[in-house]
C-alpha cells in the first residue's frame, strides 16, 4: 500500500475516530470543570471574606506555578494512595480543568472588574441583593468581555489535551503513535491525527466566531437608548429628540 493509501485508511480508521472522540469529550468536560472553578475562584478574589481570598491565592500559585504534566502524573498516581481510585479518563479531566480554572479565573475576573462601580451602586441602591447585582448587572456585561480569551482557552485545551497519552489514555495521539509503531508508518499515521486536530480546532474557531458576533448583536442592543411610542412612530432617535 502507498503512503496515499496509508493516510487515507488511518483518516478512516474507526480507532482514530474513536480517538478524536475521546479527544473531544476530554476538552469539553475539562473546559467545563475549569469554567466551575474559574467562576468561583474569580469571585473568591473578589470577596471581602480573608481566608476566601488567600484560598484563592494558594490555588492560584499551585496550579500555574507546576506544569501540567507534572498535575496529570500526579493526580494519576499519587490520588490511588490515599484510596481515590480514578480511571484515566476522569484522572485527565479532573487535572486538565483544576489547571485551566486557574486561568479562566484571572481571565473572569478581568471581566468582572472592568464592569464600573457605578453601576453596583445604582443597582444596590435600587434594594437589588449582591446576588441579583452580579446575576443581572455584572455577569451579563462581564460575559461579553470574556467571550474571546475564553475561546481561546477551549482551543488551547484541545491542543493540551494531548498530554493524556502519557497517562494511557486512549486519545487521538496515543492512537495514532500506537498505530504508527506496529509498522513505522508515523508520518501518515500523524498526519491523519493532524487533520483531525485541524478539523476539530476550525470547528471550535467558527463557533467562536458566531458566539462572538452573538454577544457583540446583544451590547449593541443593549447600549441603544430606549425610545418612547412617539419617538418610535415619529422615526426619532433619543438624541434627535433632545436636540429638537
Amino acid at each position: 500500500m502507498s503512503r496515499a493509501g496509508y493516510f487515507v485508511h488511518y483518516l478512516l480508521s474507526g480507532a482514530f475516530a474513536k480517538g478524536a472522540e475521546v479527544t473531544l469529550l476530554i476538552t469539553l468536560a475539562s473546559m467545563l470543570v475549569g469554567l466551575a472553578v474559574g467562576m468561583i475562584l474569580a469571585l473568591g478574589q473578589g470577596s471581602r471574606f480573608l481566608p476566601a481570598r488567600l484560598l484563592t491565592l494558594a490555588y492560584l500559585w499551585l496550579f500555574r506555578g507546576t506544569p501540567v504534566l507534572f498535575q496529570l502524573i500526579f493526580v494519576f498516581n499519587v490520588l490511588p494512595v490515599f484510596g481515590i481510585l480514578l480511571s484515566g479518563f476522569v484522572s485527565a479531566v479532573l487535572a486538565l480543568g483544576l489547571n485551566e480554572g486557574a486561568y479562566t479565573a484571572e481571565i473572569m475576573r478581568s471581566g468582572i472588574q472592568a464592569i464600573g462601580r457605578g453601576q453596583r451602586t445604582a443597582a444596590r441602591a435600587l434594594g437589588m441583593t449582591e446576588w441579583q447585582v452580579m446575576r443581572f448587572i455584572v455577569l451579563p456585561q462581564a460575559l461579553r468581555i470574556v467571550i474571546p480569551p475564553i475561546g481561546n482557552q477551549f482551543i488551547g485545551m484541545l491542543k493540551l489535551s494531548a498530554l493524556v497519552s502519557v497517562i494511557a489514555v486512549q486519545d487521538l495521539l496515543l492512537v495514532a503513535n500506537q498505530t504508527a509503531s506496529a509498522n513505522f508508518r508515523y508520518l501518515e499515521a500523524l498526519s491523519a491525527a493532524g487533520v483531525y486536530y485541524l478539523g476539530l480546532t476550525t470547528i471550535f474557531m467558527a463557533i467562536q466566531a458566531r458566539v462572538e458576533r452573538w454577544a457583540g448583536r446583544r451590547s449593541r442592543l443593549n447600549a441603544t437608548p430606549p425610545r418612547s411610542f412617539t419617538q418610535r412612530l415619529l422615526g426619532w432617535t433619543s438624541g434627535e429628540a433632545a436636540i429638537r
